[in-house]
């Protein structure tokens, strides 16, 4: 994405663009809300919300974590998309203060009430979409207004999940609204930035085959994979869900052979890239098979598969690139982002494992959360000076 534009901003760096704050705090709280979450887990510490510690953990990677780093892309994708300047200073500051705000009112939610943390927290996504919808609007720019739909998946799901807690027995519909979200979010944008960045990486550095342009079967994979999610939310135990899911996530897969990625081995920071939407596709996969053969495949395989795995290296894949393009640096891994590439997909597998070595269960949980709390730890220690300083000083 090139630089957008901008009017002069003559305030913090740190609040010049959207990608700055978003992903720099986003990357500060993945690893520090692990870090607080397994001793919560094993009742070493308690902490006054009103969620269960699972409810916490997942609540806060899904609409706290996540929304901080979607949103950092977003606000520096639109203007690209639009032609408009982005969001900086005081607008910005609003909705990063709407985000902590969001973070402590979850936490404090035993002390200041239920309904007061909902309304907190569900403020900050709702405000991102209200920006975002302004923006593409007035830019003109329909078609990119499809990306509102997952985004108003993702607050309805985060209302539900508050709601859940307090009067239902369990918060799964709103974990796979969330889900499904994100995972439609990275099939949409992930879609269009991997071949594109893969594309100007060959055409620079490796000629030859390059990625193959989004066509029909783009469209036909997209259409396959939001109809196989509908059906996860609605109907998540059904035979047809379950083959609709091992099919979208096949054509994930063929979606992501079309791409080259194979081409891509010299350089981490492109193929990262790919080994994201690799595991999203497993993930997909996983998600039917699980329905299909539960004593294979335990619940808890497809959702790390797909938060662990999919999200978490989509992620910093993302937040790293753009951290040093967008801060005027060479465009390359370097050795915090090869550092941090490398925990986020042992952390994966040590995670997975977990579920299948049960006497060996609570040391492969703590490994995967050091692998993970290293992996933005490592994002946070060498790119967080560049995020802070203007752009190339």
């Amino acid at each position: 994405m090139p630089i957008p534009r901008t009017r002069g901003y003559t305030g913090p760096a740190l609040f010049s663009y959207g990608f700055r704050p978003f992903f720099l705090a986003g990357a500060i709280y993945a690893a520090a809300s692990i870090a607080v979450w397994l001793p919560a887990w094993f009742g070493n510490i308690i902490l006054p919300t009103h969620f269960a510690p699972v409810e916490w953990h997942v609540h806060e990677l899904l609409f706290g974590f996540l929304p901080a780093i979607v949103t950092g892309f977003l606000f520096t994708a639109v203007p690209n998309w639009t032609g408009r300047m982005p969001l900086q200073g005081a607008g910005l500051i609003v909705l990063v203060a709407l985000w902590i705000a969001g973070r402590l009112a979850v936490l404090m939610s035993q002390w200041i009430g239920w309904q007061a943390a909902m309304m907190a927290d569900c403020a900050f996504l709702l405000a991102v979409a209200l920006v975002i919808a302004r923006e593409i609007v007035s830019g003109g720019n329909w078609r990119n207004l499809k990306v509102l739909i997952p985004l108003g998946i993702l607050t309805g799901a985060n209302a539900l999940f508050h709601w859940q807690v307090v009067f239902a027995d369990d918060t799964l519909l709103a974990r796979r609204l969330a889900f499904a979200a994100a995972t439609l979010l990275i099939v949409i944008i992930g879609g269009r930035i991997v071949p594109s960045f893969t594309r100007n990486w060959m055409v620079r550095e490796n000629p030859g085959r390059l990625p193959t342009s989004f066509g029909p079967f783009d469209k036909l994979a997209i259409g396959v994979t939001s109809l196989a999610l509908a059906g996860w939310i609605v109907l998540p135990e059904k035979t047809v869900t379950a083959l609709s899911l091992v099919a979208s996530g096949v054509m994930q897969l063929l979606r992501l052979a079309r791409w080259a990625g194979y081409r891509t081995l010299r350089d981490p920071l492109v193929w990262i890239l790919h080994a994201a939407y690799a595991l999203l596709s497993v993930g997909m996969m996983a998600l039917g098979m699980a329905i299909l053969a539960p004593e294979a495949i335990p619940p808890a395989v497809p959702y790390h598969l797909l938060g662990v795995g999919a999200f978490g290296t989509m992620t910093l894949a993302v937040m790293v690139r753009a951290a040093r393009g967008h801060t005027g640096q060479e465009l390359r891994a370097g050795a915090g982002g090869k550092l941090a590439f490398a925990a986020i997909l042992l952390a994966t597998v040590a995670r997975l494992s977990a579920e299948y070595a049960p006497a060996a269960y609570v040391g492969l949980l703590y490994l995967a959360a050091t692998f993970w709390i290293v992996a933005y730890a490592a994002f946070a220690v060498t790119l967080g000076p560049a995020l802070s300083r203007p752009r190339g000083s």
